[in-house]
């Protein structure tokens, strides 16, 4: 099989794909939200952890940040409540966040 043929079934395969998710409404993440949700909460985590990289005063690998249907949780250590408040600060200023549930626990 050539390469043109190959590339066609891999277009197929995606649109197939993409048109069965699209169609049945496929649920993901333990079948509490939709693709598109997921999608976005997918982005929203992703920001918020850039936003931990960029920030001096938060320990982005220390902190692990979870989403679902817009809601953060934070979880992980600080090494103070400043640091805590903060990531909890940047994840409530980060677009599409609906809530921010901070569990990180504080551990000198």
């Amino acid at each position: 099989m050539n390469t043109q043929g190959i590339s066609r079934i891999a277009v197929l395969a995606v649109a197939l794909g993409v048109g069965a998710l699209t169609a049945t409404g496929c649920s993901v993440a333990r079948h509490q939200q939709t693709a598109g949700s997921y999608l976005d909460d997918s982005g929203i985590t992703t920001a918020v952890k850039a936003k931990f990289a960029e920030d001096k005063t938060v320990a982005a690998t220390s902190i692990s940040v979870e989403t679902l249907k817009g809601e953060v949780q934070l979880s992980g250590f600080a090494k103070s409540q400043a640091e805590k408040d903060r990531a909890a600060a940047i994840a409530r200023d980060t677009k599409g966040v609906t809530g921010v549930k901070n569990s990180i626990v504080v551990r000198p």
